[in-house]
């Protein structure tokens, strides 16, 4: 038994290893679709507008499922057209990975959601802890993927943590909460994860075909 579940996991790393330009190549248009979505919700959350905490979890909830959904069928369309299995052994590990950071980030924006009462600007804290949180996603997910997703999942958890460090800090450093403007984590999350995976997409686009990818 042990010696089968080894065999298994050193088929999944050779696998990885040998599909590892093509994830990098299936990558950027996903970051770019996600990117483009994350602009656009963004905006029109913006334009739109929430008055508390409980439509702006349900608003951004339903947009994270959206772009999982979108990446879903892209990736999907891509396996059907390079006549590959999609839920193969290295899919699923990836999927393993990430689902504890997704589903720790679900229940927080459920709480938001449930609890109407919590102050507006603490919003800006369900945004920074969704930061952390999809960055140690990306990070897992990463340890399948070239060595830059890792780097992308750094950079969310170093930026969550040191808006989070800001937060604690500010009250002690002025004597008063954070002045948070009505509207302004619309565009917070449209910047940070819409641009961010726009940027990053582009980045891919136009250095898939450098050298080795690592």
């Amino acid at each position: 038994m042990q010696n089968d579940w080894a065999s298994e996991n050193l088929i999944v790393i050779r696998t990885l290893m040998e599909r590892s330009a093509v994830y990098r190549r299936a990558l950027a248009p996903v970051m770019g679709l996600v990117g483009a979505t994350g602009l656009a919700a963004g905006a029109f959350g913006m334009v739109r507008g929430f008055e508390t905490a409980r439509p702006f979890a349900a608003y951004w909830t339903a947009i994270a499922l959206l772009c999982m959904a979108e990446a879903f069928l892209l990736i999907r369309r891509q396996a059907l057209r390079e006549l590959e299995p999609f839920w193969s052994p290295p899919t699923r590990r990836i999927a393993q990975a990430v689902s504890p950071a997704f589903f720790t980030g679900l229940i927080m924006g459920i709480v938001f959601f449930v609890v109407d009462t919590l102050r507006w600007d603490l919003v800006m804290l369900l945004i920074l802890i969704w930061m952390v949180l999809y960055g140690l996603a990306m990070h897992a997910a990463g340890f399948f993927m070239p060595r830059g997703f890792r780097l992308f999942g750094w950079g969310y958890i170093v930026a969550g943590l040191a808006g989070i460090g800001y937060w604690m800090a500010y009250p002690l450093l002025n004597g008063a909460e954070p002045d948070i403007p009505l509207g302004s984590s619309n565009m917070v999350m449209g910047v940070l994860f819409g641009g961010g995976h726009a940027l990053y997409g582009v980045f891919l686009h136009f250095t898939e075909k450098r050298g080795a990818v690592v």
